[in-house]
């Protein structure tokens, strides 16, 4: 009944947000078209209808609901429901391609009905998604359901990389200890073999890199056995993602010098050489930070 409750209450809002930036207009569309763009039930809809014509933002003409005054902000709710998982893993792909794609911009504004639409997921999946990204500070939430891209500066790739070099290379201590029949020592070899591939056809294909680089520092990252670290790559994808975006100029060398540092770092770990795979993690992180700070300070000239 909970569950049933707060996507109610979320509906509420999506409408509310709807009305206020314009995207409903009056008189109303029917309620299957209504359903249809939510993607939810017509009897969540009759629901939505009532509460907005009892708060007084709607009333009813004939057939036709019309809008009478618009919402105020006493007029939603404050919730963070559970998302359905298969709409959230698509709506988190498509996010993250928008942002690597530069469809998504530092300093853009976009609205949760409309990213919806380009997705073809429920807003309120959409909303929920977004509420949960903005911790990491990269999203601003400007009026309900408007959002906008922010910038981030030097103190804050600071603190990412001091973050990110702790965590990584702990996880890193602790998959040279894995045992020998652990799989994650075969996903290892995959990898190093898949970035041999990679770096002969990266002239052309260089923005493939981004698949691989995520799968590699996750794979690090797995070996801690912390949900805590496994949730960081998320933040730190999307970072660079933004960082790829602002300055495009030698990402080709980058990519090309990252596979070689990557190969490196590969070749000590199925070595065994625990050493020399630290220093080279170490390096590489190093070369990411120096290649963000050159971004970063362009951007700002």
């Amino acid at each position: 009944m909970a569950r049933t409750q707060n996507l109610r209450h979320n509906v509420i809002n999506q409408f509310i947000d709807a009305i206020n930036n314009g995207h409903i207009s009056s008189p109303l569309p029917s309620q299957s078209t209504l359903a249809d763009m939510y993607s939810i039930s017509r009897t969540t809809i009759r629901h939505t209808l009532g509460h907005l014509h009892q708060c007084g933002i709607l009333d009813k003409v004939g057939n036709d609901y019309v809008i009478v005054r618009m919402p105020e902000a006493d007029d939603g709710f404050d919730t963070i429901t559970e998302m359905p998982q298969d709409q959230l893993t698509l709506f988190e792909q498509a996010f993250y391609k928008m942002i690597h794609r530069r469809e998504l911009l530092p300093g853009d504004t976009f609205t949760e009905l409309q990213l919806a639409r380009l997705v073809n997921v429920s807003p309120v999946v959409v909303r929920e998604f977004l509420l949960r990204f903005s911790r990491y500070n990269l999203i601003e939430n400007l009026r309900r359901g408007q959002w906008s891209m922010l910038k981030f500066d030097q103190t804050y790739a600071d603190k990412l990389f001091e973050l990110r070099e702790l965590l990584e290379t702990h996880a890193l201590n602790r998959f040279m200890n894995l045992p020998e029949h652990d799989n994650r020592w075969v996903l290892a070899k995959e990898l190093l073999y898949r970035h041999r591939q990679l770096r002969e056809t990266v002239v052309l294909n260089y923005r493939a890199f981004s698949v691989l680089d995520h799968e590699f520092h996750g794979l690090i990252l797995s070996a801690a056995d912390n949900p805590f670290f496994n949730q960081s790559i998320e933040v730190i994808t999307v970072i660079f993602h933004f960082h790829y975006q602002w300055d495009e100029r030698d990402l080709k060398e980058r990519n090309i010098l990252a596979i070689e540092e990557h190969m490196a770092i590969l070749s000590a770990m199925i070595s065994r050489n625990d050493l020399s795979a630290t220093n080279e993690l170490r390096r590489h992180l190093n070369t990411a930070k120096n290649s963000m700070e050159r971004s970063i300070s362009q951007q700002n000239v």
